[in-house]
Parts: C-alpha cells; structure tokens; sequence
C-alpha cells in the first residue's frame, strides 16, 4: 500500500554511522534510487480530492476567482461616508432631498452607534481582554500541557524503541554468531562428505579394479581351462587317432596273419595231398 515504508535498521543499535565514506555511500544510493525512480503525472491519485472551496464563503471564492484571473482589486468605495447634497437638475426635487436627508440621518446614526460602542469598550473592554487574555492562557496552559505530554510520550516511545532495538539488536548478533557457527559447521560437514565420498570413490575404483582384475584373472583362467581342455581334447583325438591307428594294423596283422594261416593250411593241406596220393601212388605200384 501507497505511504507504508518498511524499515530493517536499527539506529539505536547499528554502528559505523560516522564512519569514512558510509555518508557518501549512502548518498550515492539515494541518487541512483532517484535516477532509476519515475514518477507519475499525478502521484497522488490514490488520495481522494481535496476539498478546496469547502471553506470559502461567496466573497473569498470571488476574490480568488479574481486573482486567478489577475484583475486588479477594486478600490474602497469611500461613497457611504459621503453627503452629498440633490444634483444640480434636482435641487427643487422634494424626493431627491429626502435621500440627502435620510443617508445624512444614517451617517450620524453609523456615528453614534461608533461613539456609543467606543464608551462602552472603555468602560467594559480591559475587562473584556482581560478575561479573553485569561482564556488564552488557559489555551497556552493546556496547549504546553499537551505539548509536555505528548513530548514525554516520544520519549517513552523513543525509550521503547531503543530497548526493543537494543534486544533485538543483541539477539541478532546471538542468532549471526550462531549462524556462522552453523555455517562453519556446514562446511566442516561438507567437507567431511567430500573427503568421505572421494574415499568412497577410490574405494569403489579399487573395488571396481580388483573385480576387473578378477575378471581378466578369470577370463584368462577361462581361456586357459579352454585351452588345456582344447589341448586334452586334441590329445585324446590323437590318441584316439593313433589307436584306432593301431588297431588297424592290427587287424591288418591279423588278417595278414589269418590269411598267412588260412595260406599255410591250404599248403598244408595240398602237401598232405600230394603226400597221400604220392603213397597211394607208391602203394599201387
């Protein structure tokens, strides 16, 4: 809302008012603020409109009226104290010296009256102003009264405001003590995460490098189990190779050596043949 101001210093409590060049700080920031502020045509329009002929009677409001316009003022018209006698042409008019008659007859009424308030204020008038200047001591009185009154309600405000700024200024600094305790304890906190995380990942690339190594350990443990597997496997074709190499040659033995049987008792056989028909042969002859 328009007019409402928020303050955040405390000038019973702050220091460093007087000090060098704060003076011109602060001037400084006051004139970038008005450089940067751009103010409106009317900057009061939240305001209602004021009044301003509430007060003006028909004759004020034609005399500003009159200045606005810059007529000049229209002089004193001395005309009412003049006694004038008929005009020249109505000196015979019965009705013209009547009006001279009636406005001398007023004249010398204005005068008596005139005269007549004149003795009474000498006769009732220091009365008068000595009572209204008892009235206007009275004002005085009651006006200084107020004034003292409202001079000592400052000062208790101003007393208040120094004891709540001077309370809140104390406890300002307990609360900034405690939070640049806190902030140094954040940090130490942080710091210890960040040596705690960079052993965390040391440990985890050690881990991770140990299971690597596991694994090249592994995989070549792997590739040489594949390889005497694939040695023990060529050795057994081998020597499943050789024997069925060797039981080759030795079914070819012996069948070499059946046939050379088989041969043998075939000679055998036609031997004895040849014997039995030789010793037929001789028992016949």
């Amino acid at each position: 809302m328009a007019g409402e101001v928020s303050l955040d210093a405390l000038p019973y409590f702050d220091q460093g008012y007087e000090e060098p060049g704060v003076r011109e700080e602060a001037a400084a920031l006051v004139d970038e603020e008005t450089r940067r502020y751009r103010p409106t045509r009317n900057y009061l329009e939240y305001l209602p409109a004021v009044p301003e002929d509430a007060f003006l009677s028909p004759v004020l409001r034609a005399e500003y009226d009159r200045m606005m316009s810059r007529l000049p003022m229209e002089l004193l018209s001395m005309k009412r104290y003049e006694l004038p006698p008929p005009p020249a042409g109505q000196k015979n008019d019965l009705k013209a010296w009547a009006d001279s008659i009636n406005n001398s007859s007023a004249q010398l009424q204005h005068q008596a009256t005139r005269i007549m308030n004149l003795e009474v204020m000498a006769r009732f008038g220091a009365n008068a102003y000595r009572v209204h200047n008892e009235f206007l001591q009275r004002m005085v009185e009651q006006e200084q009264r107020q004034l003292q009154s409202l001079r000592m309600q400052i000062q208790e405000i101003n007393w208040q405001r120094k004891s709540e700024q001077t309370k809140a200024g104390a406890e300002i600094q307990q609360l900034e003590s405690t939070w640049f305790a806190l902030v140094s304890k954040n940090f130490e906190i942080e710091r210890a995460i960040a040596e705690l995380e960079g052993q965390i990942r040391e440990a985890t690339l050690y881990e991770e490098m140990q299971k690597r190594q596991q694994q090249e350990e592994g995989q070549e443990q792997e590739v040489q189990v594949e390889e005497e597997k694939q040695q023990d496997l060529e050795q057994e074709q081998s020597l499943e190779q050789e024997h069925e190499q060797t039981q080759e040659e030795i079914e070819e033995q012996e069948e070499e050596e059946q046939q050379g049987s088989e041969q043998r008792v075939e000679e055998q056989e036609q031997s004895d043949v040849q014997t039995n028909s030789l010793t037929m042969s001789d028992a016949v002859e």
